[in-house]
């Protein structure tokens, strides 16, 4: 048994564990924890499959964002049960039978796949030039697969407005409050005065490096978002009421320019979402920065919940 070997199964036997004990967890915080955890781990299997943009978006939006978010719905949760009750036992087994009959699924399907395995990656190689791009993932999400992209924007937009709609009626188009989280401390505003600036390059490179290598607007828009939240969590910035236009701009303006490049392709390429030869690099590049702005404020607002108190004038 080589080093390689060794080091993937300890990896995949830790995973394993550690999804046991996220599933065992009396506490809704200490299994929240651990899914964090188990969401990094996860981070590195699919670095060890060489899938790097599949593992930066586990590591920023399935460890990192959703974590948060399963957080904050904790404690605002805990806030409204007086004497929580723990979990049965049955419910775990059973949850526990769930996720094994499930995984079990899964491995059947890939340890069964014919060999070869059947796959459109060498045509999407061999056509990948026509996009100028560099990075197949990419040349997959903006030109085969343009309107699952879209969507995926739109969906983000439809769970921030159902976070909204969560609010006070008097409170709505108000401040979300981010209560739910620990008050800043001296520590937590020394690293949010100095991680930003570096974070924002980050999350611009991810960006821009997404064309030719691992990376994308939703990578760079997590960085973007956790650099946001950072300031706004040791209290160094306050949160955007959601009424603002700027901010009701920011979360549509990627979504808007994409669907407008997507018309534009009947104009110029007969088909919607279809880009002119020589101008899909630039129509791509274009729509992926703005569709970076906007999911880094919409996993911000996201993250931030419900406005809480109304806006002062």
């Amino acid at each position: 048994m080589n080093v390689a070997l060794a080091f993937d199964l300890g990896l995949a036997a830790l995973l394993v564990a550690i999804a046991g004990w996220t599933i065992a967890a009396r506490a809704n915080i200490g299994a929240i924890v651990l899914f964090m955890v188990d969401g990094l781990l996860l981070a590195i299997v699919w670095v060890r499959l060489s899938a790097v943009d599949v593992a930066l978006t586990e590591a920023a939006i399935g460890g990192g964002v959703t974590s948060m978010l399963l957080l904050g719905a904790a404690t605002r949760l805990k806030d409204t049960e007086s004497n929580p009750e723990p979990a049965k036992l049955t419910l775990l087994l059973t949850a526990g039978a769930l996720c094994a009959l499930v995984s079990a699924g899964l491995a059947a399907v890939v340890f069964f796949l014919p060999d070869p395995a059947p796959t459109l990656a060498p045509v999407a190689m061999a056509n990948l030039a026509e996009t100028g791009l560099g990075n197949p993932v990419a040349g997959v999400l903006f030109a085969y697969r343009a309107l699952d992209t879209l969507l995926e924007k739109v969906v983000l937009l439809l769970a921030l407005v159902g976070v909204w709609s969560l609010a006070r009626d008097e409170a709505w188009g108000g401040v979300p409050g981010l209560r739910v989280y620990a008050r800043p401390n001296t520590i937590l505003v020394f690293l949010a005065q100095l991680l930003p600036p570096i974070g924002i390059m980050v999350g611009i490179y991810m960006f821009w490096a997404g064309a030719s290598q691992p990376g994308g607007a939703f990578q760079g828009g997590t960085v973007l978002a956790a650099m946001w939240l950072l300031v706004l969590l040791a209290r160094l910035q306050q949160v955007p009421a959601i009424s603002l236009p700027w901010v009701r701009l920011l979360l549509v303006i990627g979504p808007v320019l994409f669907v407008a490049i997507g018309f534009l392709g009947f104009l110029v390429a007969d088909a919607f979402l279809a880009y002119p030869p020589g101008y899909a690099k630039p129509l791509i590049v274009i729509a992926e920065a703005t569709l970076t702005l906007s999911i880094g404020v919409t996993l911000g607002l996201l993250v931030a919940g419900p406005p809480e108190t109304r806006l002062q004038q």
